[in-house]
């Protein structure tokens, strides 16, 4: 069977703001760029943030540090609590809408939605699946497709073509009881990366972010999305 494929989706704070709105989601939260990993800069995100999202290459580099990750995680006891919604990838480019569900549904309490939200309904829907489940429930939800399609086209750059290989992915980060999560629909199971809190989830995803570009220092193609109360 082939892999459902969409276009990618644009790492412009903008377009993914207008996404969850479309879908239901109330403007007092907003995605905003982050500019700069010094103090001073992130002095300048509004607070409080609630997620985190990172696009970053995926080089030779990277995919060696993931095998290895993998292999290493598989071998010790990973007990993800069941609050930490996650949910596997299963369609080609999706990783940006897959950031912003994963960033949505781990923050309903801050969040608020309309009462006929699509986003909301899909989190609520599959809130009792399985990783892979809410991945293939993915692949029919109209609502969210047809959302993502359209604003992937929205973008300030040209959307490439579903056949063009993209070799940019999202992921997101965001604190689960007082844990940094790294929730990556490639792989199999979220990444426990330590302590946060409501206060310090920003520097504290910004410090795991960093150890993806040390990994890559000739790259540049590394961008940071928060997600704030109120606007920029």
């Amino acid at each position: 069977m082939s892999v459902p494929t969409w276009l990618p989706l644009e790492a412009n704070p903008e377009v993914m703001t207008k996404f969850v709105s479309s879908l239901g989601m109330k403007p007092s939260w907003q995605f905003g760029d982050v500019y700069g990993l010094d103090t001073e800069m992130l002095s300048m995100v509004p607070r409080p943030v609630c997620a985190v999202l990172l696009l970053f290459p995926i080089t030779e580099k990277y995919e060696a540090f993931k095998q290895e990750e993998e292999e290493r995680l598989k071998t010790q006891q990973l007990n993800v609590p069941t609050d930490v919604y996650f949910m596997r990838q299963t369609i080609g480019n999706a990783c940006g809408t897959i950031g912003l569900i994963h960033a949505v549904a781990n923050n309903l309490k801050h969040l608020e939605f309309e009462s006929d939200s699509a986003l909301k309904k899909f989190v609520d829907r599959t809130c009792k699946m399985s990783p892979q489940q809410r991945g293939v429930s993915l692949e029919t939800d109209e609502s969210i497709r047809v959302t993502h399609e359209s604003s992937a086209q929205e973008g300030q750059t040209e959307a490439p073509s579903i056949d063009e290989k993209v070799n940019l992915h999202f992921i997101a980060f965001v604190n689960v009881g007082g844990q940094l999560y790294e929730l990556d629909g490639g792989k199999p199971f979220p990444i426990l990366h330590g302590k946060t809190s409501e206060d310090t989830l920003l520097e504290d995803a910004v410090e795991v972010c960093k150890t993806f570009m040390a990994r890559d220092p000739q790259e540049v193609r590394f961008t940071i999305i928060a997600l704030s109360k109120d606007s920029y």
